[in-house]
């Protein structure tokens, strides 16, 4: 089949920049008449102006065609969804043919045909002649138009195939979305340029290369030839000071306007610098999604992502694993975003054959890599955003990438080349590593990392900057580990940081499912959720790790110490000028006091007023928040805050530090029981009719020892719980499996004793069957006033080598309307590596509101370090803290559940109050949770108060 070649392409023009010219130009997006066959064997008859295509569907351009009732959509991470035996593909190939028929404006002569991006390849022709064919799905072609149009009635006609033998350079880890669906375009531009605008001791330096005249106003230059180059007073371009010059290009026929950003990027002993400053990316990797448009994303949406990435603090972006639509570019150098520009090549699937005949080691196929990489850099070179250039993503290693990389540093020596899939970085200038363990990212920082069996490419790679291009998998609930990763980073200037995978989840918009992941087309082959693994979900909603990320990359850094705090840029292209700062002091999460803080621009020690005294746990919150509008956010944004407890009625808070991780000081989390004195006398357990036990306002079964009913509602436990509806990072890393198979979702309660006396006392001892693995509990029930107080001390038995989920208890209610009032961290979820963007205060939300909508239903909406909690007529009082988590189903229905149509709420209340919970980490892509966050079966004192709110 000719879709088999591996030619890249035949008729298209030499590549150029994207520019924004005044020649005309036609649209030629919106609906195009549209026939899908099976296979590509079709006749090509449909390419003759006169044909009949008055039976066809009607398909809007840009789209995908399975988005709209023809085909399918198929997701795989790895696997090719065809045999591996390049450059065949299947006969059964989806063939989409195109019609558009278009009038051509009085006067027009000549003009170029432009696809901006069409899956995989297209075969055009204009009025029945052949113009030619191309594939790089993500890059655009240009084709010559002029000899073939006609006054009036135009005709477009063009084929487009699923299936080619550029499929095997597009194994993205993405759906496979077959389909124009970028713009198309007839323009009459032809102009191209490449603007080189250096920044360099205060200066700004600018040349072309092209045609014309260039004109940049503001900064005094008329006339620029090509060639020459002038010095001017510039300001430079950052991503947090995205300042641009609008330039004029009078080339031939046509006006080009650009917007100019000065700014240099080096690397000197190690380290990244722009602008001769050292350069810490805080980046997401962003494929282009939206889940009813797949990749054919609107300005709008492109525009939202940005305004996104910006309020939450994320300062770069690499456009994961193919270069973006251009006006996303065009957005980043207008609002500020650092880019790692990757080439639209990824050939991942052949590391399950042994790479064998990988194309980027294979000669036939050096046209084709080679033509991808000049598409990119043409098309982009004149973005400031554009701080790198990337040859692809999961390649393998081979000669190809070095052609590429040889073309590259030749056509553009001013960017640094990036590639993670050699570890030798043979063509490469930045070291550049997926998924590095913590202990490996700090390994690599002290210069210590393990050495190549090359010396001379070990030296080299030695003096290269690090980035992580890929870390902390954002899969379903995480990811953990978020602020050790970024304390290393900011330790060591060899680290450059790096980018968390990824910006959003790809669940496509499905009418039962709610959104669909890989199988739930029916895919034969197919990577199942692992698609779904964003920082947003499919609709962009931040996810809690969005809301984690936006306080660990936080630009503004704060330290208390006594009576006042310091404050500091962490950003080394801005100061504190566009910020205000103030504080706020809270008594058991009520407001006491607020006050302004004076910070000069550039940051010191700032004296704190005096703060109230008061009965209670007092916390110290200071903000700072945008002084003005900017371009990205309104004023009072909040960009960065921290709290500190001043009055916590525990000991050893002289020793209290602000911790990046937001957990509780030691002396918080590890504080001895309250002291009893004060509250009411306590009363004896007292037998009911029916043999029931009543103590206070609970009765409790005389068997099981459980509750029947708390303060006259209908109650049923606690019991003891080691499991949570497991979450991807514990599917993906076998922690499921081994928690499976020690049948830790299936325990079995015995109870041993229930003793009535001054207080009511239930042994119990919980353990999965099949194991000698237990856990005896000694439940101690005391009635005191209208409280009743609950003491649980458990003892494992047995050799308990693996982590466990969790240690807590299960207690159903019946559900009832109202809020769930809680004090403690919020207003979002947190677990032990988690939650950084939780803070201690008195918050409310309904029970649904507490629960985080994965799209993979899976452990979530846990709030965590809650002193007391009110709910269906209960308070809940830790001694001192506990973890709550509230749901209108059991934790049995949710794991059970596939999607979130699958949840369905059963009439009662599932408290699950827990002593601990075994952490987050990144583990279904990466290392697992850190041994600090791990949770071990060990004796323990559990300590809770029941009693009317």
């Amino acid at each position: 089949m000719e879709c088999e070649r591996l030619t890249p392409g035949s008729g298209r023009l030499e590549p150029r920049a994207a520019l924004s010219s005044d020649a005309p130009s036609l649209d030629l997006n919106g609906a195009w008449r549209f026939r899908l066959s099976p296979v590509a064997t079709v006749p090509e008859d449909f390419a003759d102006p006169r044909y009949d295509d008055a039976a066809w569907a009607e398909l809007p351009v840009p789209a995908h065609w399975p988005l709209h009732g023809h085909g399918a959509p198929a997701y795989t991470n790895v696997s090719y969804p065809f045999p591996v035996d390049p450059p065949h593909v299947p006969t059964e190939n989806p063939t989409g043919d195109y019609r558009r028929a278009f009038d051509l404006p009085e006067g027009w002569n000549g003009g170029r045909l432009r696809f901006d991006g069409v899956e995989s390849y297209a075969k055009v022709w204009l009025n029945g002649h052949e113009l030619g064919f191309t594939t790089g799905s993500r890059l655009p072609a240009e084709f010559d138009a002029g000899p073939w149009l006609k006054p009036g009635r135009n005709v477009l006609a063009v084929r487009v195939h699923q299936w080619s033998a550029a499929s095997y350079l597009e194994d993205q880890d993405m759906w496979w979305l077959p389909g124009i669906f970028r713009d198309v375009t007839l323009t009459r531009s032809a102009a191209d340029v490449f603007v080189h605008a250096s920044y360099e001791d205060g200066r700004g330096t600018l040349s072309f290369d092209g045609t014309g005249a260039l004109d940049l106003p503001e900064l005094g230059v008329t006339g620029l030839r090509p060639g020459e180059r002038v010095t001017v007073a510039a300001e430079p371009w950052s991503a947090g000071t995205p300042r641009l010059y609008e330039a004029v290009l009078r080339a031939p026929g046509e006006t080009v306007r650009l917007r100019v950003g000065f700014r240099t990027v080096a690397i000197e002993d190690g380290v990244l610098l722009a602008n001769g400053r050292p350069l810490l990316l805080k980046g997401v990797n962003r494929h282009e999604f939206h889940p009813l448009s797949g990749r054919a994303v609107t300005y709008a949406t492109m525009r939202e992502d940005v305004l996104l990435m910006k309020r939450h603090n994320v300062n770069a972006v690499r456009t994961s694993h193919y270069p973006p639509h251009p006006a996303f570019l065009d957005l980043c150098d207008e609002l500020g975003l650092w880019v790692i520009d990757e080439c639209d090549l990824e050939t991942h699937g052949f590391g399950q054959v042994g790479w064998r005949n990988n194309p980027s080691d294979d000669p036939r196929w050096e046209e084709a890599c080679l033509d991808r990489m000049r598409r990119m850099v043409e098309r982009d070179k004149n973005h400031p955003s554009v701080i790198m250039w990337s040859l692809g993503n999961e390649a393998g290693v081979g000669r190809n990438l070095g052609v590429m990389a040889e073309w590259a540093r030749e056509r553009d020596p001013s960017r640094p080349l990036h590639y993670e899939g050699d570890r030798s970085c043979e063509h490469t200038d930045v070291y550049s590593r997926m998924y590095a363990s913590h202990a490996e990212v700090e390994a690599i920082g002290r210069g210590a990392e393990d050495p190549l069996d090359d010396p001379e490419l070990d030296a080299r790679r030695r003096a290269m900057p690090f980035l992580q291009c890929e870390y902390a998998h954002a899969m379903g609930n995480g990811p953990g580990g978020l602020a050790e990763y970024q304390e290393l980073f900011e330790r060591y200037p060899r680290l450059a940081g790096g980018f968390v995978w990824e910006w959003i989840d790809h669940g496509l918009a499905h009418p039962s499912l709610g959104y669909a992941y890989g199988g739930d087309y029916g895919e034969p082959v197919h990577d199942g959720n692992f698609v779904v693994d964003g920082l947003v979900f499919p609709d962009r909603t931040p996810s809690p790790g969005l809301l984690d990320l936006k306080k660990v990359f936080e630009p503004v850094a704060f330290t208390f110490s006594g009576t006042s705090v310091t404050v500091r840029s962490k950003d080394a292209f801005h100061d504190l000028s566009s910020l205000s700062f103030s504080g706020q002091v809270e008594a058991e999460g009520e407001p006491v006091a607020s006050f302004p803080l004076e910070v000069p621009a550039g940051g010191g020690e700032v004296k704190l007023p005096a703060l109230p005294a008061g009965e209670g746990e007092r916390w110290l919150t200071v903000r700072a928040v945008l002084a003005r509008d900017e371009p990205w956010a309104d004023a009072g944004h909040e960009v960065a805050w921290a709290q500190v407890p001043i009055d916590v009625p525990y000991p050893g808070r002289e020793d209290l530090r602000v911790s990046p991780r937001r957990t509780f000081p030691p002396a918080v989390r590890e504080a001895p029981a309250k002291a009893s004195a004060g509250r009411p006398g306590r009363e004896a357990p007292v037998p009911l009719d029916g043999g029931e036990i009543q103590v206070g306002g609970a009765v409790f079964d005389p068997v099981t020892g459980r509750l029947t009913r708390l303060f006259g509602l209908d109650a049923d436990g606690p019991r003891l719980e080691l499991w949570r509806a497991p979450i991807d990072n514990d599917r993906y890393s076998g922690a499921e499996f081994r928690w499976r198979l020690l049948g830790l979702h299936r325990l079995t309660h015995r109870v041993d004793a229930v003793e009535p006396g001054d207080t009511l006392t239930v042994r119990t001892r919980t353990a999965p069957a099949a194991t000698d693995l237990g856990i005896r509990a000694t439940w101690t029930w005391t009635a005191s006033g209208d409280a009743l107080d609950l003491r649980v001390d458990l003892v494992p038995e047995g050799d308990w080598t693996e982590p466990i989920p969790r240690l807590g208890l299960a207690l159903t209610l019946p559900a009832a309307p109202g809020p769930v009032t809680w004090y403690g961290l919020g207003p979002g979820e947190a677990y032990p590596d988690t939650g950084l963007a939780t803070r201690i205060g008195r918050w409310a939300a309904t029970v649904e509101e507490m629960q985080t909508p994965y799209v993979h239903p899976q452990e979530n909406g846990h709030r965590a370090a809650v002193r007391w909690a009110e709910l269906a007529g209960v308070r809940i009082t830790g001694d001192p803290v506990f973890g709550l988590t509230a749901r209108p189903w059991s934790t049995a229905a949710l794991d059970a559940a596939a999607h979130r149509p699958d949840l369905v709420p059963d009439g009662r209340l599932h408290l699950t109050l827990d002593l601990a919970q075994h952490g987050i980490g990144t583990a279904a892509c990466g290392p697992g949770t850190l041994p600090a966050y791990e949770l071990h079966a060990r004796p323990a004192t559990f300590r809770l108060r029941f009693e009317p709110s």
